[in-house]
């Protein structure tokens, strides 16, 4: 269960970033945070810390409720 909702936050943001038109590598650079991270939040493999999430957010230019609501 806490898998499934790991990859649909990291299915959500990929779709995010991909809708910004920018790679793993600007994202990170924007966020402050390392591509090979970013790549795992994605995959479903990390849990990001709610700070963590908030780098992504607003290096996407986006609301934090964004993440949540397709």
């Amino acid at each position: 269960m806490t898998e499934d909702v790991l990859k649909r936050l990291g299915a959500r943001i990929r779709f995010l970033r991909e809708q910004a038109g920018i790679s793993q590598e600007t994202l990170g650079l924007r966020s402050g945070l390392h591509r090979t991270y970013i790549g795992a939040i994605e995959r479903g493999e990390r849990n990001p810390s709610v700070l963590s999430l908030k780098k992504i957010v607003d290096a996407l230019h986006i609301h934090f409720g964004d993440l949540f609501h397709e």
